[in-house]
C-alpha cells in the first residue's frame, strides 16, 4: 500500500457506520441490518450517542440501512449467480469482508477510496485482529489526480469477468461530468455486470417532512468544505444510463424500499425521501 499519513476516516464514513451501529442499540427488531464492527474500527466516546447527528436523524439513518441493506442483498444474489468480482467505490468503512467472510472469500473484493482513508482502515483492522485476507484489496486513489480504473486494473481486477459495482453516497459531491465518465467506464465492464449507484433527488422532489434536515445537511456540507453538487430527478438517472450504454436500467426509490424492508414496523423507522438507486446491467 502506498505510503501516506494515518489520519482519521471522514466525517461522512464516521456517521455512516454510527447510524449502523446506532440501529442496533436503539431500534425494534427485526433489524435492517447488523454491522456492529464499523463502531470497532471508530472506537468513538461514550458519549457518541449524545451527537446531534445521532440523536434527531431517524428518517435518514433508515434510509442509511436501508441502502446497505439493498447493496448486501445484491452482493449475495449475485455471488450465488456466480459473480467472483464485487467493487465498492468510495467504500469508507465498509464492512462486508469482515461481517460476512463465508461469502465474501468467495470474491475478489476491490475497495476503491482517498488513501488516507484506506491506510487508516488498513491499519485499525490489524490491530484489532480482523487483518487483510487475500481477497480484500484496497485500491487508494487521489481522485483529483489519477485514475481510479487505472488503479483498478493495477489492482488485479479481471476486465474479462463480470462483477459487481457498489456506490453509494457519492454522486452527490461530484460534477455531472464526472459522473457521466464514471458511468460510461463502468458500461464498458465484462457483460452481466451490474451496478448498484444512489443518487440525491432536487429538494423540490423530497418529502415536506424531509426538506428542513436536508436543507440543514446541504448547508453543513458546503461550510465543511465538501459542498453538495450534483441532484438528479429519477428521469435525469435514466437517460444517463442509457447514454452511457447499460443494457438494462431502473431506478428504486426510497418508497420501494420502504415496501421491501419496513412494513409492520412498530418503531415507525421509515426512510427518507431523498435518496434514489440506479441499477443498471452491462
Amino acid at each position: 500500500m502506498e505510503e501516506n499519513k494515518i489520519t482519521k476516516p471522514n466525517n461522512t464514513a464516521v456517521r455512516t457506520a454510527l447510524w449502523r451501529a446506532l440501529h442496533i442499540q436503539v431500534d425494534d427488531k427485526p433489524y435492517i441490518f447488523e454491522d456492529e464492527v464499523g463502531i470497532r474500527l471508530i472506537a468513538p466516546p461514550d458519549d457518541w450517542q449524545q451527537r446531534p447527528d445521532m440523536k434527531f436523524t431517524k428518517r435518514i439513518r433508515a434510509s442509511i440501512l436501508a441502502r446497505a441493506r439493498y447493496i448486501e442483498d445484491l452482493i449475495l444474489e449475485q455471488s450465488k449467480d456466480g459473480i467472483s468480482q464485487y467493487v465498492i467505490l468510495g467504500a469508507g468503512l465498509d464492512t462486508f469482508a469482515q461481517r460476512r467472510p463465508d461469502i465474501a472469500s468467495k470474491l475478489q473484493i476491490y475497495e476503491i477510496d482517498q488513501p488516507d482513508m484506506l491506510n487508516w482502515k488498513q491499519q485499525r483492522l490489524i490491530e484489532l485482529g480482523f487483518g487483510v485476507p487475500k481477497y480484500l484489496h484496497f485500491v487508494p486513489v487521489d481522485f483529483e489526480t489519477s485514475s481510479w480504473w487505472e488503479k483498478l486494473l493495477n489492482s488485479g481486477f479481471d476486465l474479462n469477468k463480470p462483477a459487481v459495482v457498489a456506490c453509494t453516497g457519492v454522486t452527490l459531491y461530484l460534477t455531472k461530468e464526472a459522473i457521466i465518465s464514471t458511468l460510461n467506464q463502468i458500461a464498458t465492464f465484462a457483460s452481466g455486470s451490474t451496478l448498484a449507484l444512489t443518487f440525491n433527488l432536487p429538494i423540490e422532489l423530497v418529502d415536506e417532512e424531509d426538506k428542513p434536515l436536508i436543507e440543514m445537511s446541504i448547508k453543513g456540507a458546503n461550510a465543511s468544505g465538501t459542498p453538495m453538487i450534483s441532484f438528479f430527478a429519477p428521469n435525469e438517472i435514466m437517460v444517463l444510463a442509457r447514454e452511457a450504454g447499460f443494457k438494462d436500467a431502473k431506478t428504486i426509490s426510497t418508497k420501494d424500499m420502504e415496501q421491501i424492508y419496513f412494513k409492520n414496523r412498530a418503531d415507525n423507522l421509515i426512510p427518507a425521501s431523498g435518496e434514489v438507486f440506479l441499477l443498471a446491467t452491462t
